[in-house]
């Protein structure tokens, strides 16, 4: 008895020292409505097992290793709180008082975490650890008893009334554990019966949580014989939709083995849980260093030498270029999933080769902070099932695009897609968002509902130019036509390609030499000793320095200045003014202008800067100006079809030269673009 007053007085001592004390007179006045008048009170009681072990020992392994009666020792202190100060008049009992800890954390110890590929999973103690995974699927919120009150039914008995038989929920307990008709008095052993009005019901989600190896699985990497099983868990009340489909998070929860006859399931229940990211490795190696120094001199070497040789183990260096450029802006473009706003970099590729760019953005896609290859048996978005758990509700199962939250979506050859699905990708690409439709009598609920989940992903597609994706507005398609983009997509597909943002069209100038290229090339990597680098005259970087590269880059942020903005500015007004007809309107969107931002940003972070110049505008400018005369053709301001790389850099000093006079001169292209037809360029640009 001693030491459970002795425990008591610490507990005291810590919701003093705390603040816990002043929180329970804030949270027991929303109880003294006049119609306030309930058979359990609940109370949360935020506890830091550091501070707890700091003050007693005895304590804190109570609060870490036997939770119940950690709790107990809680409750019993508050309601003497409760009574010692009347701040709650209808609390009678001690049973009324329902506390729920709310542990801050957990030592930093292997025996408080949990691993969830760790397997079997089997009895253990019923304590709080520490897990961390990716959501896959959740429910939505439901109704379960968080307390009720029993009455005697001998009214003969002491029990028939008053509040001496008062049932909580505790973790791992099912409903019928709370709520059932055949339980009996303590005292006369008569059958109890429940005072259905002071029922008090609360909110419950089941969530389920997967390790976060299976994004490996996810991925391009071939298929392993590793396979994870995720877990449910019980979010209640104030936790219910603190969870999003496809995020990472880390949460204290307490196991526990549910029995439902006859089966039992394992389950954990919650008692917080808040975002998580990976701390993945990121730092620009020595030899990245020693070309950033080398390229100093020119505001363009650095990203195009990469973007020449980026991909060496897929194609050969300098062939598509532009694409590979793409691909390297959108992975440096994409931000942590915590982070508050995604710039998404979405990018469709035309080819007549589609099995080439196929393998270039999987070998790029593995360089994504977290990519997920769409596969055609999969789902794309979500998907529905009933729930397994006696909730009595739709389980929304996370697709491809909700897995890929803060990094790449690949889907892969829009040729094998049915027009239902291209018109769910366009909606989704417009919308950001994903709406599931769950009918209620279908799944237990009254009426219908009609859920949206936010997209917060880049996507990244390619379509075969060879075949009816590619019509002419009128008459046959010629090689110059092609050349000076006055092809155009479909009635569809054309939409569809505006949805996208930066559409990029791989062709091949050298013909059959780029086939002999390709082929070259595979013959030297399956004939190359090992050590040997590829190309050995050519800039190339081991893969994981791309990996750790690209991650450094990810983290900057960067800052429009002044220049910058004037001619991404300047660019849209004058593309807005000569691309508009009576016919069809203006064919440039208010979307422009958020996808020349990006692409500034997204050069500039790749060349390790934070201030955004004019030359990474002009980046922009002529990748979007290129995007969108594939769609609409060609206006008057006349670029080749890849601005980016006028000319073959080869790995040449005289290629790399060449190459900054004729971006000097679309520069000047540009600005007398911009001077000419936007309204009141002639302010704030310079005649040069």
């Amino acid at each position: 008895m001693d030491d459970v007053l002795a425990l008591k007085e610490s507990v005291l001592f810590y919701l003093d020292r705390s603040g816990g004390l002043t929180k329970l007179v804030e949270d027991c006045a929303l109880f003294n409505g006049p119609q306030q008048s309930e058979a359990v009170y609940r109370f949360c009681v935020a506890v830091n097992p550091s501070d707890v072990i700091e003050l007693d020992p005895i304590l804190g392994d109570r609060v870490l290793h036997d939770p119940l009666t950690a709790t107990s020792l809680f409750r019993s202190v508050c309601f003497i709180s409760i009574k010692t100060l009347s701040l709650i008049e209808q609390i009678h009992t001690e049973n009324q008082v329902n506390i729920i800890l709310k542990l801050t954390h957990l030592p930093p110890f292997p025996d408080y975490i949990l691993d969830l590929s760790a397997s079997p999973r089997s009895y253990g103690p019923t304590r709080p650890f520490a897990m961390e995974g990716l959501v896959v699927a959740m429910t939505r919120a439901t109704k379960y008893t968080q307390g009720a009150r029993f009455l005697c039914s001998d009214e003969d008995c002491r029990c028939s009334t008053g509040f001496h038989h008062i049932r909580v929920h505790r973790p791992g307990a099912t409903e019928s554990a709370t709520v059932r008709n055949d339980f009996s008095c303590l005292v006369c052993q008569a059958p109890l019966k429940e005072d259905v009005k002071f029922r008090v019901l609360g909110d419950k989600q089941l969530v389920e949580l997967i390790h976060v190896g299976v994004l490996d699985l996810l991925n391009v990497h071939p298929q392993r014989s590793l396979r994870y099983q995720s877990v449910t868990l019980f979010l209640r009340d104030e936790l219910c939709h603190s969870v999003k489909l496809g995020h990472l998070y880390r949460v204290l929860g307490i196991p526990a083995h549910v029995h439902q006859w006859p089966s039992v399931t394992w389950s954990v229940e919650a008692s917080s849980v808040r975002p998580w990211e990976p701390v993945y490795p990121h730092q620009v190696s020595t030899d990245f260093q020693a070309l950033l120094k080398a390229t100093a001199g020119s505001p363009w070497r650095f990203p195009g030498l990469l973007a020449h040789s980026f991909g060496s183990d897929v194609v050969p260096p300098g062939r598509h270029n532009t694409l590979k450029l793409a691909l390297l802006l959108s992975l440096v473009q994409t931000t942590p999933e915590t982070a508050d706003a995604f710039h998404s970099l979405d990018l469709l590729a035309l080819a007549s080769d589609t099995l080439v760019i196929d393998r270039l953005m999987a070998y790029s896609l593995s360089l994504a902070v977290r990519g997920v290859r769409h596969h055609a048996q999969g789902e794309m978005f979500a998907s529905l099932s009933r729930d397994e758990h006696g909730a009595g509700t739709a389980n929304i199962h996370a697709g491809s695009a909700l897995l890929a939250s803060g990094g790449i979506c690949m889907l892969g050859d829009l040729g094998g897609f049915r027009k239902d699905k291209l018109d769910a990708i366009q909606s989704v690409l417009e919308s950001r968002a994903v709406g599931v439709f769950v009918p209620g009598r279908k799944y237990g609920e009254e009426t219908d509902q009609q859920l949206s989940f936010p997209v917060r992903c880049s996507f990244w597609a390619l379509a075969d130019a060879s075949e009816l994706l590619l019509l002419r507005r009128s008459g046959p398609r010629s090689q110059s036509s092609l050349l000076l983009g006055t092809a155009e997509m479909g009635p569809k597909p054309s939409q569809l390609a505006e949805s996208f943002g930066l559409v990029v069209r791989c062709s091949d100038p050298l013909g059959e030499q780029a086939l002999l290229a390709q082929t070259a090339h595979t013959l030297r990597q399956a004939l190359r000793p090992r050590g040997q680098p590829l190309y050995p005259a050519c800039v190339q970087f081991p893969f994981q320095d791309y990996k750790e590269f690209l991650a450094h880059a990810r983290g900057l942020r960067g800052e429009l200045s002044s220049g910058a903005e004037k001619m991404i500015h300047g660019y849209y007004m004058a593309s807005r003014r000569v691309r508009c007809d009576q016919n069809h309107g203006v064919k440039v969107s208010v979307a422009s202008v958020k996808l020349l931002i990006t692409l500034a940003e997204a050069h500039c972070k790749l060349c390790l800067r934070t201030t955004v110049e004019e030359h990474d505008a002009l980046v922009a400018v002529l990748l979007c100006e290129n995007s969108i005369t594939l769609q609409h053709g060609a206006s008057v301001l006349v670029i080749p079809p890849d601005a980016a790389f006028p000319c073959d850099l080869g790995g040449e000093a005289e290629a790399l030269l060449r190459r900054e006079l004729l971006l000097e001169d679309l520069r000047q292209a540009v600005l007398r673009f911009i001077y000419a037809y936007a309204p009141g360029a002639d302010s704030y640009i310079a005649e040069e």
